[in-house]
C-alpha cells in the first residue's frame, strides 16, 4: 500500500509499504480521510514519537475491510471513525480512569503506525461505528472535536452565562467556540492574528473577533481563557486576561521549550485555576455523537482535501498555517 513516512525530523515522504495486517481483535480501515494536525508537525520535529521512522495520522476514518479472527462487534462495510488512544490499562493513571495521561501512553499515527495511508490496523474497541448519513470523507473531524470535548470536561464549563475568550482561529479553536456555544456561554470572543481564520470565526458567530485582547473592552477579564495556539505570546497574554475566580485552559499544543511565567501572589488572590487538557478521555464516543448531530458543518472546517501523495504539500500548507483542516484522502 501506499503511505506517507516521517523518515527523520524535518523529512517526510510517500512511499510503498507492506499492508497492515490485523491481530484477533484488531480490524483493518480502508481510510477514506485523513486529518493534519498540530502534533504531526511535532512528530516532524522528531518529538512525541519515541523512534522514526513514523507512518504518522492520528485523526482518520474510513471502511471496515478486515477483521481479526475474534471480532465480532464490527463487520466488513461497516463505517468507522478510530479513537487512536492506547492505553495499557495496568498503570495507576489507567486504573484511576485516566488513561490519557498513562505511564505507556501510545497512540495510533503517533507510536504505531497510523492513518496517512491506504490501510490502517486499529483494535476494534477504538472503532465507533457510523450512522449511514455521514460522510466517511468529513468524518476524520472526529478525533479533534473528541478532544475539544476533554477540554471542555476539564473546564467543568456548566456555568451559565461565562465569559470565554479563545486564542486562535484554526480548526481547534473553532471548534472550542462551537462547542462554547453549546455549554450555556453568554459571550465567546476570538483572537487570531491571520485574518483569513478570523473571518471564519466570525462566520461561525462569535461575539467579537479581533487580532488582540487590547482591541476588546473587558477590562475584568475573561471566566474562561483558553489558549489553542500553543504560541508562547499568546499563552502568556492569556494568562493576564482570567478574570477573578476564572481558568485558563492550556488546550493547544506548545513546543518542549516554550515557557510562561506566572504571577503566584495573583493565582492565589483571585483564585484563579490554570489547567490542560491532553488528547482524548472518555470523549470519542460523545464527539462522535455530536458529529452525527451536526454540531460542525464539515465545508466550513476542512478547506483543504488533498491526496495521499500530496501528504509533505499538506504538510508545507499546515505549517504556513494555510486553510483550516486539511485532509489526505488516499
Amino acid at each position: 500500500m501506499r503511505a506517507a513516512i516521517v523518515e527523520a525530523p524535518g523529512k517526510v515522504s510517500v512511499t510503498t509499504v507492506p499492508d497492515p495486517t490485523p491481530g484477533p481483535r484488531d480490524v483493518v480501515v480502508a481510510v477514506a480521510s485523513c486529518g493534519l494536525c498540530g502534533t504531526d508537525l511535532h512528530i516532524l520535529q522528531g518529538e512525541f514519537a519515541p523512534t522514526l521512522p513514523i507512518l504518522p495520522g492520528h485523526e482518520f476514518a474510513g471502511e471496515v475491510v478486515g477483521i481479526g479472527s475474534e471480532v465480532t462487534e464490527l463487520a466488513v462495510g461497516d463505517k468507522v471513525a478510530v479513537d487512536p488512544s492506547l492505553h495499557c490499562h495496568e498503570c495507576r493513571y489507567c486504573r484511576s480512569g485516566r488513561g490519557n495521561l498513562c505511564d505507556r501512553w501510545a497512540a495510533i499515527g503517533v507510536t504505531v503506525p497510523g492513518g496517512a495511508a491506504e490501510f490502517a490496523v486499529a483494535p476494534v474497541a477504538n472503532c465507533v461505528r457510523l450512522p449511514d448519513h455521514i460522510d466517511v470523507k468529513d468524518a476524520a473531524l472526529i478525533e479533534p472535536l473528541s478532544c475539544a470535548v476533554r477540554g471542555y470536561d476539564v473546564l467543568n464549563s456548566s456555568t451559565l452565562g461565562a465569559q470565554v475568550l479563545i486564542y486562535g482561529s484554526g480548526t481547534m479553536g473553532l471548534m472550542m467556540l462551537e462547542l462554547a456555544k453549546r455549554t450555556g456561554a453568554a459571550s465567546v470572543d476570538v483572537l487570531d492574528v491571520n485574518p483569513a481564520r478570523l473571518a471564519t470565526a466570525s462566520l461561525l458567530g462569535c461575539s467579537r473577533s479581533a487580532a488582540g485582547a487590547d482591541e476588546l473592552d473587558q477590562q475584568r477579564g475573561w471566566d474562561f481563557v483558553i489558549d489553542a495556539t500553543g504560541n508562547a505570546a499568546a499563552i502568556q497574554d492569556g494568562l493576564g486576561r482570567v478574570a477573578k475566580g476564572g481558568t485558563f485552559l492550556q488546550f493547544g499544543v506548545a513546543d518542549y521549550a516554550t515557557t510562561a511565567v506566572i504571577e503566584p501572589y495573583r493565582i492565589y488572590n483571585q483564585e484563579i485555576t490554570i489547567t490542560g487538557s491532553m488528547a482524548v478521555l472518555h470523549s470519542y464516543e460523545r464527539a462522535a455523537a455530536l458529529f452525527a448531530s451536526g454540531v460542525l458543518d464539515p465545508s466550513v472546517f476542512i478547506s483543504d482535501r488533498l491526496p495521499l501523495e500530496q501528504y509533505p504539500e499538506a504538510i508545507d500548507r499546515f505549517k504556513a498555517g494555510i486553510g483550516r483542516k486539511i485532509v489526505v484522502q488516499p
